[in-house]
């Protein structure tokens, strides 16, 4: 609940414990160098974001670690390819989507299965307290695919909104309004389960 309260806050600033994303673009000329200390870099920096980003999109904890492994699998094959553009974790992004999207695809035409949701899957990486977790599981299962990514961004991997804005490539305004419309969607459906009050 303590992740839920902090989204809600008024003035909407991350909380101190959460660090600035800066990422310098030369870190992937390093890597396509085979420099493995800037390619443990680059995942001390990221792993959180990434990690948020793509169980936005799978909603399943082991399928999110397997897309965040590959994620960076990729990254380091393909890092002599990065052209700087300002926008780092725009490209991380798009690699982490597209192995997200290959991985639902894959699934589908494989088992036919139904995606698991995470309501018997408590094993979030990087949150523990027991009422987060329902925070985030409540948002995976009632707040569109947008909505999820912009305040799991901002939630777990202590994005500001223009930083989402920016590596979503989406206007701030767009930002702002699926995250508020999200936290209301949010906030009232946790008063009608009686979760809050």
């Amino acid at each position: 609940m303590k992740l839920f309260l902090s989204m809600m806050v008024l003035n909407d600033t991350v909380s101190t414990e959460k660090q600035k994303l800066n990422i310098d673009e030369a870190i992937f000329n390093r890597i396509a160098n085979d420099d493995m200390a800037a390619f443990e870099e680059l995942y001390r920096l990221t792993e959180r974001t990434v990690y948020a980003f793509v169980l936005s999109t799978l909603k399943n904890h082991d399928d999110t670690l397997d897309v965040v492994q590959d994620t960076y699998l990729k990254i380091r094959a393909a890092a002599h390819l990065y052209q700087p553009m300002g926008k780092p974790m725009a490209w991380v992004f798009t690699i982490a989507r597209n192995l997200a999207i290959s991985k639902i695809r894959s699934k589908q035409k494989n088992d036919n299965l139904e995606m698991t949701d995470l309501e018997n899957d408590l094993n979030f990486s990087y949150v523990s307290d027991q009422e987060d977790r329902l925070v985030i599981e409540t948002a995976l299962k009632i707040l569109n695919s947008e909505e999820t990514e912009i305040i799991l961004l901002h939630a777990i991997s202590g994005f500001t909104h223009r930083e989402i804005a920016k590596n979503l490539d989406m206007k701030l305004s767009t930002v702002l309004s699926k995250y508020h419309r999200g936290l209301k969607k949010l906030k009232k459906y946790l008063i009608e389960q009686e979760v809050l009050r």
